[in-house]
C-alpha cells in the first residue's frame, strides 16, 4: 500500500510522462520546428532536465545527481553543449563535445519518445559540422536495465549506420558500464 506522499510522487511523475508523450505527438506531427542551440554553460534548469533524461534513458547504474554531473563534466574541457528543443522550446535531447585525452569526444541522448524520427542523426550532423573526429564510449550489449525495468538497446547499430568505426581492442568496464570505443573521421 502507498502511503498518501508516494501516492502523490507516482501521480506527479504519471502526469509528466502524459504531458510529455503530448509533447512528443505535437512535435511528430511539426518536426520542422525542432531547434538546436549551443552552448559553453548549462543553466541550472538545463542541467536538471539532461539529468532528467540521462536517468530516464541510460542504465539505471549509470543515473546521476547533480553533484556527479558536475563531476562528469569537470573530468573534461571545452565543452561545447547542444540542446534539442521542441516546439514549446522543451529540451528533448543533448550532446555535448568535449576534450580528453588531446583528442574530441561526444556524448549525446534524445528522449525516447522520439526515437525513430531521425532527430538523433539530425544531432550528430550537428556534431560533425563542427568537428573532424569524434570518439564516444558505446554500450555494446542489451544486458542492463533503465530506471523503468526496460532493457537498454545499445545504439550500436545507430552509430554505425552514421559512418563511425568501433575500436573493439579498446574497451572500457568499471564494473557500472562496460562499453567499447568508437570513432568518427571526416574531411580534414
Amino acid at each position: 500500500m502507498l502511503r498518501p506522499a508516494e501516492l502523490i510522487l507516482v501521480l506527479q511523475l504519471s502526469n509528466l510522462e502524459r504531458n510529455e508523450k503530448r509533447r512528443a505527438s505535437r512535435t511528430i506531427r511539426s518536426k520542422g520546428q525542432m531547434k538546436i542551440i549551443t552552448t559553453t554553460e548549462l543553466s541550472k534548469p538545463q542541467k536538471n532536465t539532461i539529468i532528467y533524461l540521462w536517468n530516464r534513458e541510460y542504465p539505471v547504474q549509470l543515473n546521476l545527481t547533480t553533484e556527479t554531473f558536475e563531476e562528469y563534466l569537470l573530468a573534461s574541457g571545452n565543452h561545447l553543449h547542444y540542446l534539442m528543443l521542441d516546439d514549446a522550446a522543451e529540451i528533448i535531447g543533448w550532446a555535448c563535445t568535449f576534450d580528453r585525452d588531446d583528442d574530441k569526444w561526444f556524448s549525446i541522448l534524445i528522449n525516447s519518445l522520439y526515437h525513430g524520427l531521425g532527430l538523433g542523426k539530425m544531432m550528430l550532423h550537428q556534431l560533425k559540422e563542427n568537428e573532424t573526429r569524434l570518439n564516444g564510449w558505446v554500450i555494446d550489449h542489451g544486458n542492463d536495465l533503465k530506471k523503468n525495468g526496460e532493457r537498454y538497446e545499445s545504439p550500436m547499430t545507430f552509430y554505425l549506420k552514421n559512418d563511425f568505426h568501433i575500436c573493439p581492442d579498446d574497451r572500457f568496464d568499471n564494473g557500472k558500464m562496460s562499453a567499447v570505443k568508437i570513432f568518427w573521421e571526416g574531411l580534414k
